[in-house]
């Protein structure tokens, strides 16, 4: 069988546990990075394909190994052309460089401000043009997620660019679709809210949404919120703009209204119990659209707003609205029209992407895409994480190995029956 080697954080159906996670950091600071990845892995294998992951762990000294044992090296990236991933490109840059085997780039984005100003200048503008050569002396094309990206390239020279957006919202194939549901919100409904903590404009509106809504829970996304939640260590950001849920004195953190999951499987099927999701992670609310959930984006940046117009995502400037705006009053300007419309269009431009650079998919005739859905469904994967008690954190900030450790783990399961049980999700 054909094997692809996938740079990702970890295999699909890899079992690891939430300290593990947040000690490896599996999910590359953000889990929102496991959602396309997990995606390419479904899609790369076939009757005849196998993928593994990188691990994140793939380097120069690797490549004759990957030569080797590989036939195809693919590569889904967020938004790598950033001044703050130009190390991490170039070390990807000497990978490529060394391998013989074909290397597709199945997505990837330009950072900047809104309204479109680049961030990191001829420096950056050398690394990434020594990675695009690379990568097209082993490709036809590269995937870029949106125009701005496409943009960006062709004015470093490069024209052999395809526009993909992501490749999560292709993990169902051809047929994906969003129903809006109930024409309002009810004040008591199930909310779901996604924060950047770094954008201070979602403080206010986090805190008038948590008053409003009592049904309302933040799903996290970033290691550090990850860290508080665990270990009660924080604050997830210093100087962060009032009203923003860093540390253990916010009210979502008090009454247990913070939710992780580590695994894109637990993340669907957490966003499957909420009406609407909103906020300024473009995976928090893919997650939410792959589950069937109705989301709107609150875009803050170029990298969040390409993604959104290429699929047609509902969205709004989080810096144009009210700072006391409504869940309500974004899920009345929710329209998936345009995205239902337009995404078997999109699908088969990504499909045809795939093809032209040598990876089959398996949304071919006489493939079963079900089989990695079925095989996700019955793997054990950790419960959502919520906040944990004092206790069970400084439990967790003990060696994994430590004595100590094992005695506090079975006075804390002697003491289980005794404590109220978390917020359900």
């Amino acid at each position: 069988m054909t094997r692809i080697l996938v740079r990702s954080g970890k295999d699909p159906f890899d079992v690891v546990s939430p300290h593990v996670t947040l000690r490896d950091n599996v999910i590359g600071n953000n889990v929102g990075n496991l959602v396309f990845s997990n995606a390419v892995h479904k899609l790369l294998t076939t009757s005849r394909t196998d993928t593994v992951s990188t691990r994140f762990r793939a380097d120069a000294r690797d490549a004759p190994q990957i030569n080797a044992e590989f036939s195809a090296f693919a590569i889904p990236l967020a938004n790598a052309f950033r001044p703050g991933f130009a190390d991490a490109l170039d070390r990807l840059s000497e990978l490529i460089e060394k391998l013989t085997i074909p290397v597709v780039v199945v997505g990837v984005g330009a950072q900047a401000t809104m309204g479109g100003r680049s961030r990191g200048g001829s420096d950056l503008e050398r690394r990434v043009k020594r990675f695009a050569s690379a990568v097209l002396d082993r490709s036809a094309t590269i995937g870029v997620r949106g125009e701005f990206t496409g943009e960006y390239l062709n004015t470093l020279g490069f024209r052999d660019v395809d526009v993909i957006g992501c490749p999560s919202l292709f993990m169902y194939g051809p047929n994906l679709r969003v129903e809006h549901g109930p024409a309002s919100l009810d004040p008591a409904a199930r909310v779901a809210l996604n924060i950047s903590p770094y954008v201070s404009a979602m403080g206010p509106i986090t805190m008038a949404n948590e008053q409003q809504y009592p049904g309302l829970d933040y799903i996290a996304q970033d290691n550090r919120t990850l860290r508080l939640m665990l270990t009660r260590i924080g604050p997830v950001r210093d100087n962060a703009a009032p009203g923003m849920p860093v540390d253990t004195s916010h009210p979502l953190y008090r009454k247990h209204r913070m939710r992780f999951c580590v695994d894109p499987q637990t993340w669907f099927d957490l966003l499957r119990g909420y009406q609407f999701s909103f906020g300024t992670r473009i995976h928090g609310n893919i997650a939410a659209i792959l589950a069937g959930t109705p989301a709107m984006l609150l875009a803050h940046d170029s990298r969040t707003l390409e993604l959104a117009r290429y699929h047609e995502i509902p969205r709004r400037s989080v810096r144009k609205l009210p700072p006391d705006v409504r869940a309500a009053d974004l899920y009345e300007q929710v329209d998936y029209t345009a995205f239902n419309a337009g995404h078997r269009a999109r699908w088969e431009q990504f499909a045809a992407f795939l093809i032209r650079n040598g990876l089959p998919h398996v949304y071919e005739p006489g493939e079963d895409p079900s089989a990695f859905d079925a095989r996700m469904a019955v793997t054990d994967f950790p419960a959502p994480v919520g906040v944990t008690s004092r206790a069970q954190a400084w439990m967790n900030r003990l060696r994994t190995d430590s004595p100590v450790r094992r005695l506090a783990r079975r006075m804390l399961q002697r003491s289980d029956d005794q404590q109220p049980p978390p917020r359900g999700p």
